[in-house]
């Protein structure tokens, strides 16, 4: 009996690894995505914050994030302070747990940590080609500890949200919803870039500078978020288990599928163009919305929920636009006004989940992220600045920030 016990217990922490492995492969995915969709002059810059904020998610998750989120107790409204991840499991806690522990704490934390750092990379596609780097990785480590730890306690941890019955499977609230909350309040401290409005309502196009890059990046995260939903199952040495992770897997999978057709039948209606960067985005707007509950609806319902999140992605898109909201790649919309439409779309398919409930965790999210997030990013403006100078926006920020261009004969004319 203890062999067969940790027989299991071995599979669901490998699986949990790889899934962790796959989810941390998405940091490039929107490395190459947000490189490709800035221009030339700016490219250094981006890679090198989307490196940065991964490695500051990570160790400021490992010092407090992951303890106030589950290891922290609290009243489930405000989690208690902790420090540093707790022991890891023995073999004695996994037997008397009656099945409860089931994969190694370590393993946990892995998994976990990745969710904060992809909340985190929402933020540096939105306030691209125009923020101070500095003042971005500072917001970073206020975000990876306590803006986004604290809202998950509230649903992943026990706090007050999985109480009244919200369902986010695997973060379209969570996780993107929060993400682009802390982006929304961030673009509007900083403002548009220089020339991206004009007078009379006026919207200038200002476009990336690599789309096989961009489609890379989109195909990486595709790739990615089979962990992403994939690992959420939490499980996989039994038949039950094994079987919803394959229609997670499925269901994530036509999603985007959904989400890219959507996204360009309606861009080629209303443009009259197949525009790429709608169809990676409506991509990304179908993974979006079906991570709130990859594993209760059909294949062919969980390619509906990805088409509608393709039809609200170009329609956000062009309503932020029409607001004067300037997000370089899209990310405002296709992680939070989809993540919206995932949350809602979640009652569709799961009986046990109900409206009331979704509207509240999606209202406590998006509150709760906005308004400390726009006080961290006020407080960053007034003692440092958030925006470079006009000059070394129009040189670009890879030579301000960076002193090194990513493609030097193209951008210097050599």
């Amino acid at each position: 009996m203890n062999e067969l016990v940790e027989v299991q217990y071995a599979i669901d922490t490998f699986y949990f690894l790889v899934c962790g492995a796959l989810v941390l492969w998405m940091a490039a995915g929107f490395s190459m995505l947000e490189a490709g969709l800035v221009r030339a002059k700016n490219t250094t810059e981006i890679l090198t914050k989307n490196v940065a904020l991964y490695a500051i998610a990570c160790t400021m998750y490992m010092l407090i994030g992951y303890n106030i989120m589950y290891l922290g107790g609290g009243n489930g409204f405000f989690p208690s302070l902790g420090f540093m991840i707790g022991a890891e499991h023995t073999l004695d806690e996994v037997l008397s747990s009656g099945g409860d522990i089931y994969y190694s704490a370590r393993s946990d934390f892995f998994f976990q940590v990745v969710f904060v750092a992809t909340a985190m990379s929402i933020v540096s596609g939105a306030v691209a080609e125009r923020m101070k780097l500095w003042s971005f990785l500072l917001f970073a480590v206020i975000m990876t500890a306590f803006i986004y730890p604290i809202q998950a306690y509230w649903s992943w941890g026990g706090g007050f949200l999985d109480a009244a019955g919200f369902s986010d499977y695997a973060g379209s609230g969570i996780v993107h919803l929060c993400g682009a909350s802390a982006a929304l309040a961030g673009v509007l401290v900083l403002g548009p870039r220089k020339g991206k409005y004009g007078k009379n309502g006026a919207i200038n196009a200002i476009p990336g500078a690599n789309m096989p890059l961009a489609t890379l990046g989109t195909f990486i995260l595709w790739l990615g978020w089979m962990g992403f939903n994939g690992g959420s199952e939490l499980k996989l040495s039994d038949l039950g288990s094994a079987n919803a992770v394959a229609q997670v897997f499925a269901n994530t999978n036509a999603a985007a599928s959904g989400g890219v057709i959507a996204a360009l039948i309606l861009a080629k209606l209303w443009f009259r163009k197949a525009d790429l960067t709608m169809g990676l985005n409506g991509a990304i707007a179908g993974l979006v919305a079906i991570t709130a509950g990859p594993s209760a609806p059909s294949i062919l319902a969980a390619t509906l929920v990805g088409a509608v999140g393709g039809v609200i992605v170009v329609f956000g898109i062009v309503a932020l636009d029409k607001l004067r909201i300037d997000d370089p790649v899209g990310a405002i919309s296709a992680h939070g006004i989809v993540g919206i439409w995932g949350l809602l779309a979640v009652p569709l398919t799961n009986g046990d989940a109900s409206f009331g409930a979704q509207l509240l965790g999606m209202f406590a999210i998006f509150i709760w992220t906005f308004v400390a997030s726009l006080v961290v990013w006020l407080i960053i403006k007034a003692i440092m600045g958030v925006r470079v100078s006009e000059e070394e926006e129009y040189e670009g920020v890879d030579i301000a920030e960076c002193g090194l261009e990513a493609y030097p004969e193209f951008t210097s004319g050599r």
